[in-house]
């Protein structure tokens, strides 16, 4: 039987480059994007007891959501919704087509969020015992929209 013997291969000079130009290849943004998954929605459940007053009159159709972080509430005001930063006093507008209704609850995954929050002025947050309310007006000249918030004993908010 004969043995069959192979030529050592040395470091060739086109071996460093091609593999540097294959990791660079995988490190562009579209060839990380094509592997990631789509963003997972998250569960946004109903604050219990909260208001919304529109222009200092309840609207006939709202509701207030959490999610898991504290301060950040996504806010329906009859087919609109609204995505609330509290500490940073900014309001999103959000697509209600990308929000999906299961009875208490809806699912909506923050990823979503449009690049400029809407224009905002007067911005006032304020405890009022067992309440945080948080005043708005859209834009300079706009409506306002009032969110009160109940607050536990020791001034955390209930959800």
């Amino acid at each position: 039987m004969a043995r069959l013997r192979f030529p050592q291969v040395s470091d060739a000079p086109f071996f460093k480059p091609a593999l540097l130009v294959a990791m660079l290849l995988l490190s562009l943004p579209g060839a990380a994007h094509a592997q990631n998954p789509a963003p997972k929605k998250l569960t946004w459940k109903s604050v219990e007891f909260a208001i919304i007053r529109f222009n200092e009159q309840a609207p006939n159709s709202w509701n207030i959501y959490h999610g898991e972080k504290k301060g950040l509430l996504l806010v329906r005001l009859w087919k609109r919704y609204m995505f609330v930063r509290v500490a940073d006093e900014e309001v999103y507008d959000i697509d209600p087509q990308k929000i999906t209704v299961h009875g208490d609850s809806v699912d909506w995954s923050p990823a979503d969020i449009p690049d400029k929050p809407i224009e905002i002025s007067e911005w006032k947050s304020r405890n009022v015992g067992a309440m945080e309310r948080i005043r708005f007006r859209f834009g300079q000249n706009g409506h306002y929209m009032e969110l009160q918030i109940p607050l536990a004993l020791n001034g955390d908010p209930l959800y």
